[in-house]
């Protein structure tokens, strides 16, 4: 059955496609079991025009707290831009329940799980690949994803059954792609892709508080 708004549904919490993945869950579950140690869910609504996808929860951020870019520098700066251009609303305080909500925007992850050293293999990639796609296609009013970081912008390249050499990740690179929804029907998506906002690049500023609200700028004007 393809996906739609009530037929998607993310990886389960003991989803073992990724014995490497799994085991380090397990790992975490045992000498911290506060934290979420699980696949990490997308937030916000099927119903936004815009996707955010990074590349994989954070091993102390979204895997502890069991929100994409919740608990680390990187998501803080994302919900601070996003705060700055209307797209979120409330005071981010790093954890899963501090009540912020986003206005139009969904977050997820190419990869649901945290692999070691932030690095998941091409394999891992590929077996959480049908959760992206699924979720792209139950996205009926779908107009802009941001990939953010050049893993995120080849993995939606993938989901969306385009090359990556002829649509190079490069930052503030812009492209329209096709992709197909629920029903079958195809759209037009623009895809906008961004270096990755992590404290490294931001600290060594590869990434400058300019360079990323050029990036939200072009989101802006390709939904309004």
């Amino acid at each position: 059955m393809s996906p739609s708004l009530s037929t998607f549904t993310p990886p389960p919490a003991d989803c073992a496609l990724c014995p490497r993945l799994y085991d380090y869950l397990q790992t975490y579950a045992k000498t911290h079991p506060e934290w979420h140690n699980a696949p990490v869910d997308a937030m916000g609504s099927l119903k936004a025009r815009i996707l955010i996808v990074g590349l994989a929860p954070g091993l102390k951020g979204a895997n502890a707290t069991g929100r994409p870019f919740t608990g680390d520098s990187a998501g803080g700066y994302l919900f601070e831009m996003l705060g700055r251009f209307g797209m979120a609303h409330g005071a981010y305080g790093g954890h899963a329940n501090d009540g912020i909500r986003l206005d139009d925007v969904r977050i997820t992850n190419a990869v649901r799980c945290v692999p070691p050293q932030n690095k998941p293999t091409a394999a891992e990639t590929h077996n959480c690949r049908r959760f992206l796609v699924g979720e792209i296609m139950a996205m009926p009013n779908l107009k802009v994803i941001l990939a953010l970081g050049r893993l995120a912008h080849d993995a939606v390249l993938r989901a969306t059954g385009y090359r990556y050499a002829e649509y190079p990740f490069t930052h503030a690179s812009h492209y329209q792609i096709n992709s197909k929804m629920a029903d079958g029907k195809a759209r037009k998506i623009q895809l906008i892709s961004s270096y990755h906002c992590s404290r490294y690049n931001t600290q060594t500023r590869r990434l400058t508080d300019g360079m990323f609200s050029q990036i939200f700028n072009m989101m802006e004007n390709e939904i309004n």
